[in-house]
């Protein structure tokens, strides 16, 4: 399968799929280029590391106007149809995927969310804390397709940690990225050996 990473991040789940990639852990994925929305973000770096194509798509327009979801969404399409892309992973991705999109890309696109969805959707939550906030004695991660709503299509697998006493919203976002380092490569993997 021809895979394409956006991402807008640090890259911390990209740098455990590049690590799989290099372990020759994921022989069915041909990692082809990762898109990012933010120039020299971690994600970008560590994929240049990797020697995978970045490809920057700026947010706005010469006159510095943000570009309306489509637009932006289309020149994505661009790219992905030109590497003949088979699935999309996305990467601390904060932008969300216009309805035209995902519609080209249906059970094609995948996410990951530092919550077990459907609580705590949304990009501009402090997952972790309002974890704490709420009381919640569990807490966890979301693999999912995307779909036109926001943190909310098919999901494919969660992973549960437990909120233990003392816990603050860094030490538990800590515990939820080992899980997703170490589940969101076994999920490629299967979808890859599935395709």
């Amino acid at each position: 399968m021809n895979i394409a990473v956006f991402a807008s991040t640090n890259g911390t789940n990209l740098q455990a799929v590049l690590d799989e990639v290099a372990a020759g852990r994921l022989p069915n994925a041909d990692l082809r280029l990762v898109l990012v929305n933010k120039q020299g973000c971690g994600a970008a770096e560590k994929a240049k590391k990797a020697a995978i194509s970045v490809i920057f798509i700026d947010p706005r327009d010469e006159q510095g106007q943000p570009l309306d979801r489509e637009t932006y969404d289309r020149q994505l399409a661009e790219h992905c149809q030109k590497h003949d892309i088979d699935l999309i992973v996305l990467v601390g991705w904060m932008r969300i995927l216009s309805p035209w999109f995902v519609r080209q890309y249906p059970r094609k696109i995948i996410n990951i969310h530092p919550s077990l969805l459907p609580k705590y959707p949304g990009m501009d939550l402090d997952v972790h804390q309002a974890v704490l906030d709420s009381g919640d004695k569990e807490t966890g991660m979301t693999i999912h397709y995307v779909d036109e709503q926001v943190d909310h299509g098919q999901i494919i697998l969660q992973k549960t940690c437990p909120v233990l006493p003392g816990d603050t919203a860094d030490s538990l976002k800590k515990r939820v990225q080992e899980l997703e380092k170490q589940w969101y490569p076994e999920v490629i993997r299967e979808l890859t050996e599935a395709h």
